[in-house]
């Protein structure tokens, strides 16, 4: 996965060839681009600085959280008639 700072370096070249563009339209979506590309640096930024390690739980603790799901009363939906 490209770093924040290779996106920067992406979004410059994009914003390079948008200034160099004679055409509107292309010179628009260059821009465009580049900026789709700093935000993606922004959120590799945000991604990088996250740390979420998954751990599976133990058959211990599943084995104790089915237990208690077992042993939770059920609501009774029979009305008295």
């Amino acid at each position: 996965m490209p770093s924040a700072n290779e996106y920067r370096i992406k979004a410059a070249e994009l914003n390079a060839l948008g200034k160099d563009e004679p055409d509107q339209l292309a010179r628009s979506n260059y821009i465009n681009l580049a900026l789709a590309y700093l935000r993606l640096a922004e959120q590799a930024e945000k991604n990088a600085a996250t740390d979420i390690v998954y751990e599976t739980p133990s058959s211990d603790l599943q084995h104790h959280q089915q237990q208690q799901q077992q042993q939770q009363p059920q609501p009774d939906d029979k009305k008295d008639c």
